[in-house]
């Protein structure tokens, strides 16, 4: 698999972070066992030092201040282990005067003597002999009562190879860090490339889907976080695109019931500008058009001013306590004269009364305006339209029932969207279940919508009533209002 990547953002911040505490961490670890194999190497030798020690200082000890030199002489020349330890007698003048070498003894520093013989103990030089090579040497003196100042004894080991053995370790350490550090790049690499190779194809795609293009779609190859994240903005996608098909749709819907009333006013403008003199009728006529039409216009620009409210969040309200059936039945009476127009039987089942709701009245009236007239645009000459009210459970209940075309099942959802039309050949801007919607829910109550197609729709408001220590509040707070004004 090709794996190309920018050293930048993720993969930047994962090389200076993840990667560069890898490497001081595999640094750490290797100069620690490096130490530990050190001190181990340097451990064995001395204890190999330490064993030979014991024997020979043992064995010299049992001489005399007569016999120490010759015995001495005898016991370097018998030595087996020449190749492995050299061993060097110092007399009582601080000289080396015989050594398992075989060579004249070395005329060099011994700082171990000079430090073994001042604490009168054995001591340890680590350092390079005259020929350069580096050596471990440790100096004993030998306990023998009859000399005042007695002979020592100075063990010598080399540590070149003991050196050549732990660079070699060195070297292993080296490579095994290598490959770890190696490791974790490419992989880590590979993971990078996992997730910022799909960031860039979700990046691609938005770019596409923020220029309108809602049809760009992202593969999903992977159940995990990146093919939620691309099953999401798919999802997204194709929200835009049903929100642009609807934007589209109301801004025509928009235009035409902008323009059906426009055309109306001028033309019947022109008529009574012709007929002012001639036909008082028509005049009449025209006036009344002009007038109805007028407030038509008005009211769908208060529509849109309202959805502008709503979107931008200063939707306002005159929040008092009022009696809810006053404006029902005011919106009522309101559409008694529409509905026979268009031979719709209109019921109103009016209860004797009902407690008071904290609420905006004219924002309430222009949600059963609303819905009323929806509930007989949609229903067809011969049809009905019922609507009652009463009290439940500490809530007002208005239903509102007609048995008009109905709402499809899979449209029933959508109904409260804004820009949402269930029919487009019906009058309306699509935005008036929206506003309705939001101003009740702002009641803090709900409005539901059931229907069925081809038999009819049911929509139903639920307002909290005021309980009787509400009611006093709200009393009490309209009075106090009434005496500081």
């Amino acid at each position: 698999m090709q794996m190309i990547i920018k050293v930048k953002g993720i993969t930047r911040r994962w090389i200076f972070n993840v990667l560069t505490i890898t490497f001081a961490l595999i640094v750490l670890l290797a100069v620690i066992i490096c130490l530990l194999i050190r001190s181990t190497a340097y451990n064995r030798v001395r204890g190999d030092i330490s064993a030979r020690m014991n024997t020979v200082t043992l064995w010299l000890s049992g001489y005399t201040a007569s016999t120490f030199e010759g015995g001495a002489r005898t016991f370097i020349e018998g030595f087996d282990d020449k190749g492995k330890l050299e061993i060097q007698i110092i007399n009582s003048e601080g000289q080396i005067f015989v050594t398992t070498q075989g060579f004249d003894p070395p005329r060099e520093e011994m700082p171990d003597y000079l430090s073994a013989k001042s604490k009168k103990i054995s001591a340890e030089w680590i350092g390079k002999n005259e020929n350069g090579e580096r050596v471990i040497a440790v100096t004993c003196f030998l306990n023998m009562p009859d000399m005042p100042n007695p002979p020592a004894v100075r063990f010598v080991v080399s540590l070149t190879y003991v050196n050549q053995q732990m660079m070699f370790n060195y070297l292993i350490i080296f490579a095994v860090g290598l490959g770890v550090l190696l490791f974790t790049l490419i992989s880590g690499l590979y993971f990078i490339n996992s997730i910022v190779r799909p960031i860039q194809e979700v990046n691609a795609v938005a770019r596409k889907i923020a220029m309108g293009n809602f049809d760009s779609k992202l593969p999903v190859r992977e159940n995990s976080e990146i093919g939620e994240l691309c099953d999401t903005i798919n999802f997204m996608a194709g929200e835009l695109k049903s929100t642009e098909r609807m934007k589209n749709e109301f801004i025509s819907s928009v235009s035409h019931e902008l323009r059906t009333p426009m055309t109306a006013i001028k033309g019947w403008g022109e008529t009574v500008r012709e007929a002012l003199n001639t036909d008082p009728e028509i005049v009449q006529k025209g006036l009344s058009v002009i007038l109805s039409e007028s407030e038509r216009l008005s009211g769908l620009v208060e529509d849109l001013l309202d959805f502008s409210r709503m979107q931008s969040g200063r939707l306002s309200f005159n929040m008092k306590r009022i009696d809810v059936l006053a404006d029902l039945t005011e919106a009522v009476y309101m559409f008694r004269d529409v509905a026979a127009k268009s031979g719709i039987e209109l019921s109103y089942i009016e209860p004797a009364s009902v407690s008071p709701i904290l609420g905006d009245a004219n924002r309430l009236k222009q949600v059963f305006i609303n819905i009323i007239d929806n509930a007989i645009k949609y229903t067809s000459p011969g049809g009905k339209v019922l609507i009652e009210a009463l009290e439940t459970d500490g809530f007002i209940k208005i239903r509102v029932l007609d048995t008009g075309r109905g709402i499809p099942l899979a449209e029933l959802p959508m109904v409260k969207e804004k820009f949402y039309k269930a029919n487009n050949s019906v009058r309306g801007s699509g935005i008036g279940l929206a506003v309705a919607d939001e101003i009740i829910r702002l009641h803090k109550g709900e409005l539901d919508i059931d229907s069925v197609e081809g038999e009819g729709t049911s929509v139903t408001i639920m307002l909290p009533a005021l309980p009787r220590s509400e009611e006093d509040t709200v009393d009490a707070a309209i009075n106090e209002l009434t005496v500081n004004n």
